[in-house]
């Protein structure tokens, strides 16, 4: 599997390399893929089937300049920004049999990543259908586009993170997992209590992530953002 940390200055163009990776191993042209990113600033990220007005403050974001825009994964809305490092996996479904479905896949991923922080963080394990979660809290939220031969998994860690800019951008969720409890994002989320590259690290380890080179499929990503993630009618399409 190969390894890229790989950050781009615009957060459509992040959205964007993580689909091309997926489409780019689909293809044949690249193979499986661990890559680990971090946005430097705020951005709210719907998953492909939510809802702006249910799940998005609206107006905080356009108050605070902070863009809104939309994946290619399904999933909850999320809020990017420093102290969220986020990873994305792209697998062949040939890896295992778990991974030809959604439920035994999300259990999959999410057993190897729990399994790279349990020394330090006792009880990290998966929760709800999509979610790392500790003591109850979460610390990760997981979600999976997928294709023909391989699988996107992309996810969050929160180690740094402002818990209470959630708050702020997001709305509560419309269908909360049960473990969620009623809980304000502040009183459910939680961060871990590791560094970006100890996370980096871990994650390398637990995928035997290579690094190789630092190619990404840059023309793919270009468009990809024009046909899809800077266009208001995908962002803002519900």
């Amino acid at each position: 599997m190969r390894y890229l940390d790989r950050t781009l200055a615009d957060a459509a163009d992040n959205l964007a390399l993580d689909e091309a990776l997926l489409l780019q191993a689909e293809s044949g042209a690249g193979g499986e893929v661990l890559r680990v990113w971090e946005y430097p600033r705020p951005a709210v990220v719907l998953g492909a089937g939510g809802r702006v007005a249910d799940e998005v403050d609206d107006a905080n974001c356009a108050a605070d300049g902070v863009p809104v825009l939309r994946r290619s994964s399904g999933g909850g809305t999320v809020l990017w920004g420093r102290g969220c490092l986020l990873f994305s996996v792209v697998l062949g479904y040939d890896r295992s049999p778990r991974l030809h479905e959604i439920g035994p896949s999300y259990a999959y991923i999410l057993e190897h990543v729990a399994a790279a922080l349990r020394d330090v963080v006792p009880g990290v394990a998966p929760a709800g259908i999509s979610d790392l979660a500790v003591g109850g809290r979460k610390c990760s939220g997981n979600a999976q586009q997928r294709k023909r031969a391989h699988v996107l998994h992309h996810g969050t860690l929160l180690y740094d993170f402002d818990l209470e800019l959630v708050g702020r951008y997001l709305r509560p969720p419309p269908r909360p997992p049960e473990y969620r409890a009623g809980r304000g994002h502040a009183e459910f989320l939680c961060n871990l209590p590791l560094t970006a590259d100890e996370l980096k690290r871990r994650l390398r380890e637990a995928w035997r992530a290579v690094p190789t080179n630092d190619a990404w499929p840059a023309d793919l990503v270009r468009d990809l953002v024009t046909e899809k993630y800077s266009r208001s009618e995908w962002n803002r399409r519900r």
